[in-house]
């Protein structure tokens, strides 16, 4: 179906739904490297407002990509809560931006939305709203997850302790640990991606971290961010898996360049809940993604970057995982070309997440030939932070030496926390008060000395 709008004395001619949210997406490098971006600003408004005059039911009608080659799809169109998209069923895609923007739009009726809504209704919707749109209604959503831990609760920001080195070198990841987890960083996961995918490699850095988190008695969960099957091989060796890894992406083509499906991950899904291992809950998944993963793949299907993001989460919703995390200017400037359009692409990803009821977390990042630096990465924190980011990521110098991108430190995260007055995960955060990290305010009470638990360690690195 084809749409068509008047303006300013021209006429825009869409070809059908896919062209429009790709012509209607704000610019960013990766829809005019796939050639489907608007030419002009003038045609990117025409098609925005042509948007917004499209209904929400126009996009179970009008797949973007076709149901019977894509499992992504289907997945989207069979698993759609017809019952919960009742009360928004009626509105166009402007409508539901304003109803999203209104009172009414309170966190338990969105709690009770999210099945009710498709990916691509929520990517459309989003390419007509201003950042302050993106944050207030993000800020509106909470999706709460529980494993040792209780991520996503108002007023908490949690953080992934990110601990990666370029040889896995045990004393290396652990000094890495050891710092984090007295700047108060870890609630999340301590996730380490791993310099090799070797069986033997991985499996040494799962139970490191098992040792620390057993020794200390530490409220939080633990991930080696190998693929998938790794993952469930080391299931089935009896390893300390905490939480299963995997990235996906929004079509059925990019997730088979990642060597995935639906039937492994429910395979993985299965094996983790089996395991028993949270205390909590058993939201056992960790899923990654990021905007231009598939147009990387070529197997974006002429689909703009950021509504294959969305799509992503469909994924990630159907496995009710513990962490989604946005890694949102990693692939780099082919795909996001500078930080004001990182910018917006993680509070894209960030209020779309949410919205379908995903446990969202932001990598806050760029890759070193990107135009951007830390001032961009600063102002994206805060506004993460104001819209109610469910955690971001805490590394050394705010540099990663094994993967050499940019991201965030253990000490944004303690700026964030002070200046929003954001805290930890409920019981992380008793156990830095009852470990001596923090004090009884919440602040951080180190000083320069170790605490006493810990204080052997400096001897072993």
């Amino acid at each position: 179906m084809a749409y068509s709008i008047d303006l300013g004395g021209n006429r825009y001619r869409f070809t059908d739904l896919k062209s429009l949210m790709a012509k209607a997406t704000p610019l960013r490098s990766g829809d005019c490297l796939a050639g489907i971006a608007a030419e002009n600003a003038s045609e990117r408004v025409a098609a925005q407002l042509c948007l917004a005059e499209v209904p929400l039911k126009r996009f179970l009608e009008e797949p973007l990509i076709p149901y019977e080659s894509d499992e992504v799809t289907r997945l989207i169109i069979d698993s759609h809560n017809r019952q919960a998209f009742a009360p928004v069923s009626h509105l166009s895609v402007g409508e539901f931006r304003n109803w999203l923007l209104s009172e009414r739009a309170t966190t338990p009726v969105l709690q009770a939305l999210a099945p009710g809504l498709t990916p691509e209704m929520v990517a459309a919707v989003s390419k007509i709203m201003r950042v302050q749109d993106l944050i207030l209604v993000a800020a509106k959503c909470e999706v709460v997850t529980r494993f040792r831990n209780t991520v996503g609760l108002k007023g908490r920001m949690s953080t992934r302790l990110q601990p990666n080195h370029p040889t896995d070198d045990p004393a290396g990841v652990a000094a890495s640990l050891l710092d984090g987890l007295l700047y108060g960083n870890g609630d999340a996961v301590l996730g380490i991606n791993p310099a090799t995918d070797n069986y033997h490699a991985v499996t040494r850095l799962m139970q490191l971290l098992d040792d620390v988190i057993q020794r200390y008695e530490i409220p939080t969960q633990s991930c080696v961010l190998t693929h998938v099957t790794t993952h469930l091989e080391a299931i089935n060796r009896g390893a300390p898996v905490d939480l299963v890894f995997q990235s996906i992406a929004g079509t059925q083509a990019a997730n088979d360049s990642f060597g995935i499906n639906l039937a492994i991950l429910d395979e993985a899904h299965r094996a983790a809940l089996e395991l028993g291992r949270g205390t909590l809950g058993n939201n056992v998944m960790y899923f990654e993604t990021g905007q231009g993963s598939a147009l990387s793949a070529n197997a974006h299907q002429g689909v703009d970057q950021q509504t294959c993001e969305v799509r992503a989460y469909a994924v990630a919703r159907r496995f009710d995982p513990f962490l989604v995390n946005t890694v949102v200017g990693f692939i780099g400037p082919e795909y996001l070309y500078d930080g004001k359009q990182i910018i917006r692409a993680g509070l894209e990803d960030h209020f779309c997440g949410k919205l379908l009821g995903v446990p969202m977390g932001c990598d806050i990042c760029y890759t070193n030939h990107a135009e951007a630096d830390q001032d961009d990465m600063d102002m994206l924190l805060t506004l993460l932070g104001t819209a109610g980011i469910n955690f971001i990521m805490g590394i050394p110098g705010s540099d990663d030496i094994m993967l050499n991108y940019q991201t965030t430190s253990f000490h944004d995260a303690l700026y964030a926390r002070q200046v929003l007055g954001k805290k930890p995960a409920p019981e992380f955060e008793a156990w830095l008060q009852r470990m001596g990290i923090f004090d009884g305010e919440g602040r951080l009470a180190t000083g320069n000395q170790l605490p006493a638990p810990f204080a052997h360690i400096a001897d072993r690195l």
